[in-house]
């Protein structure tokens, strides 16, 4: 099956964006073009691990919610939550209010800052990861890599939770440690020359 669609341009994209306006905003904008923020990266997994079970639209839609309600995903905020954080988002009706989630991005970014006195930064770990191109078959055949295993192995050695190697993937691809755009995309060019500037971490 051909894995691309016209976009309201005529230019053809990724078939999965065409679902609704905010994927095709988010996969025009975001999606495959390469982030070194840390603050971005810890949301990207954050919100990787709450979407587990649910559509990614969904978690999409919340996402101004989620900023607010953990503080713009700054980790080392996050890390001092204590349980009246968590009986607040819990009681948040604009995120997912799911007691194991939430407590996994508190432990998570108390994980995230010691990676930080580690690595120097979250980015500089998470790079570390970029898939070899050879590990990778055709675009959006696959849904984990070697390099998803490992990053997802060594995170959960780490105490890091909701992690796993197929939620890593999805976070590779969405990052841009993955050119994961359609062959025929018309973001597939676009997130290869940032990939080809950006100086990574």
């Amino acid at each position: 099956m051909d894995k691309t669609l016209p976009g309201p341009d005529g230019r053809p994209r990724c078939r999965w964006c065409a679902a609704t306006e905010q994927y095709l905003a988010y996969h025009d904008t975001e999606w495959g073009f390469p982030v070194g923020q840390d603050f971005r990266l810890f949301e990207k997994l954050s919100l990787e691990g709450f979407q587990s079970g649910l559509s990614w639209r969904t978690i999409l839609e919340k996402r101004e919610n989620f900023r607010a309600a953990f503080a713009g995903f700054d980790f080392h905020r996050v890390a001092d939550f204590t349980e009246e954080d968590i009986a607040r988002l819990l009681a948040d009706k604009g995120i997912v209010r799911h007691r194991g989630k939430i407590e996994a991005v508190i432990n998570n970014a108390r994980r995230a800052r010691e990676l930080v006195s580690e690595f120097g930064s979250l980015a500089a770990y998470v790079w570390r990861f970029e898939p070899k191109p050879e590990e990778l078959g055709e675009p959006q055949t696959q849904s984990t890599s070697p390099a998803s295993i490992a990053m997802s192995k060594d995170l959960k050695k780490r105490g890091w939770k909701f992690v796993g190697p197929t939620t890593v993937f999805a976070f590779m691809q969405a990052m841009g440690l993955i050119n994961d755009h359609a062959t025929g995309c018309v973001m597939r060019a676009e997130a290869e020359k940032m990939r080809e500037v950006f100086n990574k971490p």
